[in-house]
């Protein structure tokens, strides 16, 4: 039996009360991130200050539409933000991505019922709300590769109950929303993602991560036994179909909003590089690494990459915000483009200073840990690479037309 669809979104406004960003903080909350980043990553602690300063910034709504008392900041103003907060401390700008892009997703088109929405809202003017889309499991990996989730939605009279486990959960530990991506237990399957706040019972957080990199973002597994959710907080829920059209302008906030957070962290160790080039005086040369033409080609080389990264992101999410067709078919080039500057322009910054890069005294070799984890986000190179080299295939396909009878 395929049960009633949930009411639809109140595009109804929120409470007012969202602080809007302040430009003017952003040099200072960078320091502040990078303070305490290489203690968070040494223990693997997740950064709760970190996300009360980037919330008291107004960035953490900044994507907010102004229908519900938001600053309504478009990608182009995101990829801004995530590349300040990647330079400062990724795990934080991380986290905070997410949370703006659940929020960017809203405001392009309303679907979360009013009562959750509201209450998220009316609570996001006073602390930090943190929300994420939890999708990855054990036996499926990430989505979009295929397959219906193994996690289950069983409908109990007047609310569904849910049963799986996620993994990869940015910012478990700190979440308040959940958005669970599950499949209903009824004879034809719908999937869609049910809206569970942290703190109903059956919600186990499992620390489980132990990264390389990110290790602060606490991308923990989450279990849910039996988890109570009202029959309404469902967003998207329907019957899975393979030839469906992917949401473009989203995943193109998901390409250019990470691969910003990522080129933030090359920044960071181009700005580290420079500042040991220009302290190391060996004794046999009697003036600083900078002074070298090698150093100093090599520092040009990784500053026109990472600025032409940007510049590329930039642009790019203008054109998206602007509503150019075909920019947010571009995104995921951009992705593979400006993920790929931004490592190895960490690297060649490693392969410059030799031991002092990797020594844990030195905060070089924890930009590497973390810049190595933009391969890991959606879409990964080899998708994009299968995509663009088919669609390039065909546009170059002869015409058998045009040389009929030749």
């Amino acid at each position: 039996m395929t049960h009633a669809p949930p009411a639809p979104a109140d595009p109804a406004p929120a409470p007012p009360g969202l602080a809007p960003p302040d430009p003017a903080r952003l040099p200072d909350l960078t320091a502040a991130l990078a303070a305490r980043a290489a203690e968070h990553d040494r223990a693997a602690s997740f950064p709760h200050e970190g996300i009360r300063l980037v919330h008291a910034a107004g960035l953490l709504t900044a994507t907010v539409h102004p229908r519900h008392g938001g600053p309504g900041a478009g990608l182009a103003d995101t990829v801004r933000i995530l590349r300040v907060l990647g330079a400062g401390d990724p795990a934080v700008a991380l986290v905070t991505a997410m949370t703006l892009f659940t929020h960017a997703a809203q405001a392009r088109a309303p679907h979360w019922p009013a009562g959750p929405l509201a209450e998220l809202l009316t609570e996001a003017a006073e602390r930090p709300v943190l929300v994420n889309a939890l999708r990855v499991e054990p036996e499926l990996g990430t989505p979009v590769r295929g397959g219906l989730p193994a996690t289950v939605a069983r409908h109990r009279g007047d609310h569904w109950e849910l049963t799986g486990r996620k993994i990869f959960s940015t910012g478990a530990v700190a979440l308040r929303w959940m958005l669970v991506w599950a499949r209903t237990d009824e004879p034809r399957p719908r999937v869609g993602s049910f809206l569970v706040r942290s703190d109903r019972p059956g919600i186990t957080v499992e620390p489980t991560w132990d990264h390389l990199g990110l290790r602060a973002s606490r991308s923990d597994d989450v279990l849910l036994d039996a988890v109570r959710v009202p029959l309404d907080h469902v967003t998207h829920l329907a019957t899975p179909d393979p030839a469906g059209g992917r949401d473009q302008v989203g995943g193109a906030w998901n390409s250019l909003g990470l691969t910003a957070l990522y080129l933030g962290v090359a920044r960071a160790a181009q700005q580290w590089l420079t500042g040991f080039l220009h302290e190391r005086t060996p004794s046999a040369l009697g003036a600083p690494l900078a002074t070298l033409p090698r150093f100093q080609s090599a520092v040009g080389g990784i500053d026109i990459a990472l600025g032409g990264a940007e510049r590329l992101v930039t642009a790019l999410a203008e054109a998206v915000d602007a509503g150019r067709p075909g920019a947010a078919e571009e995104a995921p080039g951009a992705k593979l483009l400006g993920t790929r500057a931004a490592i190895d322009a960490v690297q060649q910054a490693v392969a410059l200073v030799g031991n002092h890069g990797l020594t844990h005294h030195h905060p070089l070799q924890r930009h590497l840990r973390d810049v190595l984890c933009s391969r890991v986000h959606t879409p990964q190179d080899d998708t994009v690479l299968l995509a663009l080299g088919r669609a390039a295939l065909h546009r170059g396909a002869p015409n058998p037309l045009a040389t009929k009878g030749h």
